[in-house]
């Protein structure tokens, strides 16, 4: 077994996970239902490497993601932070309560109601025979979540461990004020809230029997950088030889303001500093704006709403990591082709030559067609890069890729064989530019597309089909298309290890030194503010000048001269 435990912090982070582990139950489902496509039930992926098995104390077995999930107190919406399997219970009210005799003023929110998805599940689990209420209907449902969602289990139809879901006590600010690095700078060390958050992680090690690797989601956007940063030295301390893959996500909406202040300019510089220092591999994912982006092309998506943006970063995250649970087999198997672990992966990343641990994460969905010569001319140009602040055409001879394409259609209803897209992938390659080869392109390939659950966002144009295929005229009339219309999607993904992320890395290096390095530098209050004194800074600006002059040497040259 090569199990991955998966970590995700702050309430983005954990939205992009909600759409991510109901992806997964959506497979497994289809995986036992025998009047499901064959293409669903012999997937060839083995579940076992995200999830564990367990029973309750009443001898019920579950079957539960292998996850650790933090965010502020409240962000649960209706879920308990026990999840909805194990109901042994804990005391609302703490044992020291006992040894207080005065006056205790007890204050009390309404808890709020369950939308119509999960009042659905809840009575699907729990009401039987004439006691059921009236059916909900999916539409009803699917209309009640793209206006309604506020949290992100507001649309989870996962369930959880209890050691799964840790909720930040003693915070009493919402996630607008939880906004930069200084303020979370010492939550994970106060009030034992590293000890717990550690010992919930180290549950889901321990019965590990070989883990690959840790799939790491991070809200980087404010104070929850600096809580991960923090969580992820002390990992590196307890967990020197896993290796970490860590996703910076971001909503467009935490990116809205056309000019940032000096205070979010430090904010990404130091967070990035700090959450790099503790990885194998870092891939930022969060676009200012989806739309208009090469991403909206067959999608109609709204920067505002979280729940709609972080469909599709899960999307590109469930595709590009598929290759880690891909049943391995001496030879490719007709369904899967290129199984990897984590450590393949990096060692292909960021061991060749250039020792770059920042990639960049591209995405198609939906992914062209192969009819034709459909792919060869549209599949690396409908890529759109999911990481912000990168060059777009820049001619690297030294790029690295590793590339993985899910469920693609050889035609608008008929699947495509492993064989016919390696075809056409390596035809796509041969008619690109040599200013568009790279080094070395690793490809994956699985027939098993993406699954659309039920409450998945209704963000597809009326050109994509009931399979993910793009149509040459408009189905209907409506703009917008969720899971009653689509139920699968074919997704291509790839990682670069690219000198385009250049300007990622010289925007941050360079704020930090303008503003929060020099003598006099306008930040020089802020960065003391957050407790950084200036050799710490430099420190920080030494490591990200390593990675630029990584994949520009000139910069070392003329940074030695000066």
């Amino acid at each position: 077994m090569r199990e991955i435990v998966t970590i995700q912090v702050g309430e983005f982070a954990n939205f992009v996970g909600s759409h991510f582990w109901n992806f997964q139950d959506e497979l497994l489902g289809l995986a036992s239902d025998p009047e499901s496509d064959p293409i669903f039930r012999n997937h060839n992926l083995d579940m076992d490497v995200l999830y564990r098995s367990g029973e309750t104390q009443q001898g019920v077995a579950t079957y539960t993601p292998r996850l650790v999930s933090v965010n502020l107190k409240g962000a649960l919406g209706t879920m308990s932070s026990r999840g909805t399997l194990y109901n042994e219970g804990s005391s609302s009210r703490s044992d020291s309560s006992a040894t207080w005799f005065g006056d205790v003023d007890t204050q009390r929110s309404e808890p709020r109601k369950r939308n119509l998805f999960l009042q659905s599940l809840y009575e699907e689990e729990h009401v039987v025979g004439k006691e059921k209420a009236k059916e909900i209907e999916d539409k009803d449902i699917v209309g009640c979540l793209d206006e309604e969602v506020e949290c992100w289990t507001d649309f989870s139809k996962s369930h959880y461990h209890p050691q799964s879901l840790y909720e930040l006590n003693g915070l009493w600010m919402d996630s607008q004020a939880f906004n930069n690095y200084g303020i979370g700078k010492d939550v994970f060390s106060e009030a034992s809230r590293g000890e717990e958050i550690c010992d919930r992680l180290r549950f889901f090690v321990e019965e590990c029997d070989h883990i690959q690797g840790i799939k790491f989601l991070v809200d980087d956007s404010g104070g929850f950088s600096a809580v991960a940063a923090d969580f992820l030295e002390n990992m590196a301390d307890e967990y020197t030889n896993v290796p970490v893959l860590l996703y910076s996500v971001r909503t467009p909406m935490s990116q809205m303001s056309s000019k940032k202040t000096v205070s979010n300019k430090l904010h990404d510089a130091i967070s990035f500093s700090r959450l790099s220092s503790f990885c194998k591999l870092f891939t930022p994912i969060g676009l200012p704006s989806l739309t208009g982006s090469k991403a909206s092309k067959f999608l109609n998506l709204g920067d505002e709403k979280p729940y709609r943006s972080s469909a599709v970063y899960a999307a590109a995250l469930h595709s590009s990591t598929i290759p880690f649970r891909m049943q391995p087999t001496s030879s490719d198997s007709s369904e899967v082709s290129n199984s990897m672990d984590v450590n393949t992966l990096v060692q292909l990343l960021t061991g060749r030559g250039r020792q770059n641990i920042v990639a960049i994460l591209d995405s198609a969905m939906p992914a062209p067609t192969l009819a034709g010569k459909q792919l060869e001319n549209t599949l690396l140009t409908s890529l759109q890069a999911l990481t912000p602040e990168v060059t777009e055409d820049v001619e690297d001879n030294q790029a690295v890729e590793s590339m993985c394409i899910l469920g693609a259609l050889r035609s608008e209803d008929k699947e495509a064989l492993v064989s016919e897209v390696k075809n056409a992938v390596d035809a796509s390659y041969e008619q690109a530019t040599t200013k568009g080869k790279p080094l070395f392109c690793n490809l994956s390939v699985s027939r098993c597309p993406l699954p659309v659950p039920l409450p998945f966002p209704s963000i597809f144009g009326n050109l994509v089909g009931r399979k993910g295929e793009i149509l040459s005229s408009p189905v209907s009339d409506s703009l917008y298309r969720g899971s009653l219309d689509v139920h699968s999607i074919p997704v291509a993904t790839r990682w670069r290890s690219s000198s385009a992320i250049l300007p990622f890395l010289e925007i941050r290096m360079g704020n930090l030194e303008k503003l929060g390095i020099q003598w006099g530098a306008m930040g020089s209050d802020v960065v003391r503010a957050w407790g950084f004194g200036r050799e710490e800074l430099q420190e920080m600006r030494e490591n990200l000048s390593k990675m630029v002059s990584e994949l520009n040497p000139q910069f070392f040259e003329s940074s030695e001269s000066d």
